[in-house]
């Protein structure tokens, strides 16, 4: 079966069109060909660095160009230029705790919650795979809080959103700014009421590999002799702005800074994001989401009151939709609104740049145990004790 899909990458999809896409860097990976693929010719195929990509099976394929419509890099919009800017914190301790930065996105999954919606959001599933998957409630909304520093797999998803709206529920989505724009493209071609769908783009550093994520996995399964049920990559128990890393394994929970934890730092130092991560086309606060939230950087200068190390949210409003939904929601927060200088962030200016031994790192990535990789990694980026 595996024979009658075409090589890797988005060139198999529009490579019988007009134009022509060959290389990596020009696929994000957000799986939106496939889901508008009503052939079922469309598949994601995991290359050697560890990142999906679209195979195009060519006997289904009837080369109706609906992959390409959905495609976030070949049909960028600028979006909104009439943006709100705030900085946010949950007024509820709780909320705040239990989130990475400044607990907006629970703020907001609550008030779809209310009108018996449906959140989707990235989490992970029982083989720490991180997959985009739905919440009705709270409870359920406790695994989609918190950054994943993985890439997401959104397999059906973009169908399963278009079902709800077809029956008029209301959606949240939240995920990286390819992926938004993705689902919007989509939903462009679906008969859906759009005006019960929120969109939230992340401010995203980039994407790493689920590929070398499920491998460090699998070594830190290795090494402790059982299967990890739980990861966290920015803690908050120490008040440190979620510089704590922390793992569970056979009820044993694990925790390290995150400068001394290597999976992160290997993110950190750029080795594992995605070749499209490096030219993305997003990085800036012109936007067709409804919001845009990240981590207040900064935020010690800009507010210092609000300064606690428990984190704060940056928060951007695109829409009129947004803006409604704010006045509803604001009560609930402590807020100031700002200036665009002053919510700007290196990933809202420009993409990540491409760094110095990446490709030497896939190369080995490719080739050596994950466990040798690592110890080489440390004297590649000048790290100790990362393994402690």
């Amino acid at each position: 079966m595996v024979g009658e899909y075409t090589k890797s990458g988005i060139c198999c999809i529009i490579n019988h069109m007009d134009e022509c896409i060959w290389e990596k860097d020009s696929c994000c990976g957000c799986g939106a060909c496939r889901d508008a693929c009503y052939s079922g010719a469309i598949c994601m195929m995991q290359d050697k660095a560890g990142f999906f990509y679209p195979r195009v099976n060519e006997k289904k394929c009837i080369k109706c160009g609906k992959c390409k419509q959905v495609c976030p890099l070949l049909n960028r919009s600028e979006g909104s230029a009439q943006n709100l800017y705030f900085g946010v914190q949950a007024k509820n301790d709780k909320i705040r705790y239990e989130s990475t930065s400044g607990g907006i996105f629970p703020i907001l999954a609550e008030y779809v919650f209310r009108r018996q919606g449906v959140v989707y959001g990235a989490a992970f599933n029982q083989d720490m795979e991180v997959v985009h998957t739905e919440a009705f409630d709270v409870e359920q909304l406790k695994s989609l809080k918190k950054t994943k520093y993985v890439q997401s797999n959104l397999d059906t998803v973009y169908l399963r959103i278009a079902s709800w709206l077809k029956k008029e529920r209301w959606v949240l989505f939240c995920g990286t700014p390819c992926q938004a724009h993705a689902l919007k493209l989509f939903l462009k071609k679906q008969p859906c009421e759009s005006e019960r769908l929120i969109i939230v783009s992340l401010v995203c550093y980039g994407v790493p590999s689920p590929g070398i994520w499920n491998s460090y996995i699998k070594y830190l399964e290795r090494r402790h002799g059982g299967k990890v049920t739980g990861f966290s990559f920015r803690d908050k128990r120490n008040k440190d702005n979620g510089h704590t890393c922390s793992y569970l394994i056979n009820n044993t929970e694990y925790t390290t800074s995150s400068y001394n934890n290597i999976y992160i730092k290997i993110y950190y130092a750029g080795y594992s994001l995605r070749p499209s991560c490096l030219k993305c086309k997003f990085c800036t606060v012109e936007r067709d989401s409804d919001f845009t939230i990240g981590d207040f950087w900064g935020i010690e200068r800009i507010n210092p009151t609000m300064e606690d190390g428990m984190g704060t949210s940056m928060v951007i409003l695109h829409t009129e939709k947004a803006r409604r939904i704010w006045s509803s929601v604001r009560d609930e927060l402590h807020w100031f609104e700002c200036r665009k200088d002053e919510i700007l962030q290196p990933r809202l200016i420009e993409p990540s740049a491409a760094v110095p031994g990446r490709r030497f790192f896939v190369a080995l990535y490719r080739v050596l145990p994950f466990s040798v990789l690592m110890k080489l990694v440390i004297g590649m980026v000048g790290l100790r004790g990362l393994l402690k």
